[in-house]
């Protein structure tokens, strides 16, 4: 059964207002579902993933583009770069928005694709795995800025829902379907990634090492980057490291959360923290084959606050708006504040904890914000397994996960 996205919404806008769209995002996002679902009838369809399509797009594509009516959906487009600049002359010779509508799931082709040829043509939106709001059939359209809930604002999980085996299982669209094993998916999943996403971007002489780093990121997820340790891990240099965590943050599969600091420059000189996007595929790299386990285990915290901040992560993206807005603190004398929205000049804070009762030491740290020249501290809140919100302290308050 089809899932409303939230980002239609978005997808609608950008196609009256630019003469091509480009639809990014991770493998199995469900972004060409998506498409075919709210444009199927109106548009024509043509993945490269077709062998004898790839072919002709390659070697011919103003014959390719030339051969099919638009509007068109073109799939995949990164595995035939060369059609960007055919694209660029038909969107140029036709008056009608949205002719075009690309998508695919590795942007450092899809970006230089971009920017050599469609640079002001293209709305560019990038889509996630399902949001809890796409669950829920919750859509908000907007992103996730924290705000005083009422107990009867507050939204509530769907009847049956578990959160932990949602956490443990993933959040892919074709997960959501019971029958789906979920070892042979991600499995799967992580061979197609290995053999075509990571070989398109860098020329990968051992696999192996790759998985065993895919790995290593993993059981770091939430936690600031260490190259270092990461190369000791997996036996290869730092600079490797480095390349191979651009690899994955390219393809979707992780994003770096930058610290805030006043200062910009700043800002990029202090350590990031990895973050998957997909709490699923970072428990089946771990190890973490049940709920239960995973509930109880040693990585249940940060297994926690990698999905929060994905779920409020695609808050950002399912609404067109800039995730480089989510980032976190930290400083010299290593007070911490998981998340800091950035709202204009206002700062909101953001802590995560896995449980449900939360204590007002949690928050110790949100003072921090106030001392910012030229912000202004906004409401704070921590979001946790409690089922109905609470306050905290005067503009601090509990909330639940479904807030997001």
């Amino acid at each position: 059964m089809y899932i409303d996205r939230e980002i239609e919404k978005i997808l609608h806008a950008c196609l009256a207002q630019f003469k091509c769209v480009l639809v990014t995002g991770a493998r199995q996002t469900g972004k060409t579902t998506m498409l075919k679902h709210v444009l199927g009838s109106e548009y024509d369809y043509v993945t490269l993933d077709d062998i004898n399509e790839l072919g002709n797009a390659i070697d011919d594509p103003g014959t390719f583009l030339n051969s099919s009516s638009t509007p068109i959906i073109i799939d995949e487009i990164q595995l035939a770069p060369n059609l960007f600049r055919q694209v660029k002359l038909v969107v140029d010779a036709e008056d009608a928005y949205g002719s075009v509508v690309l998508t695919g799931s590795q942007t450092y082709n899809l970006m230089q694709g971009v920017s050599e040829s469609l640079a002001g043509r293209v709305g560019i939106l990038e889509l996630g795995s399902l949001s809890l709001r796409e669950i829920a059939g919750n859509a908000k359209g907007v992103p996730f800025v924290p705000r005083q809930l009422r107990r009867r604002e507050a939204p509530k999980a769907p009847e049956g829902f578990d959160l932990w085996s949602h956490i443990q299982r993933g959040s892919m669209p074709r997960l959501q379907d019971t029958e789906v094993d979920r070892y042979s998916f991600y499995s799967s999943y992580i061979q197609t990634y290995l053999e075509r996403d990571v070989r398109q971007i860098i020329n990968l002489k051992n696999q192996r090492k790759f998985y065993n780093f895919m790995i290593a990121a993993a059981a770091r997820t939430g936690q600031l980057v260490n190259a270092s340790d990461m190369a000791n891990d997996v036996d290869v240099d730092v600079k490797t490291i480095q390349g191979w965590i651009s690899v994955l943050e390219a393809s979707g599969v992780v994003r770096i959360l930058q610290p805030f600091w006043a200062n910009t420059a700043k800002r990029l000189a202090k350590t990031p923290k990895l973050y998957f996007m997909d709490t699923g595929l970072a428990c089946h790299l771990t190890g973490w084959n049940t709920s239960d386990q995973l509930r109880r285990g040693a990585m249940a915290g940060h297994m926690f606050e990698t999905f929060v901040v994905s779920e409020v992560l695609k808050s950002y993206m399912n609404a067109g708006r800039d995730p480089r807005n989510v980032c976190f603190y930290r400083d010299a004398q290593k007070r911490e504040i998981d998340l800091v929205i950035q709202d204009g000049r206002t700062l909101h804070p953001i802590e995560i904890k896995a449980g449900a009762n939360v204590r007002v030491e949690a928050i110790r740290n949100f003072e921090v914000l106030e001392s910012f020249k030229d912000y202004e501290a906004g409401f704070g809140c921590v979001i946790c397994q409690t089922d109905t919100p609470y306050m905290l302290a005067d503009r601090v308050q509990a909330m639940p996960v479904w807030a997001i």
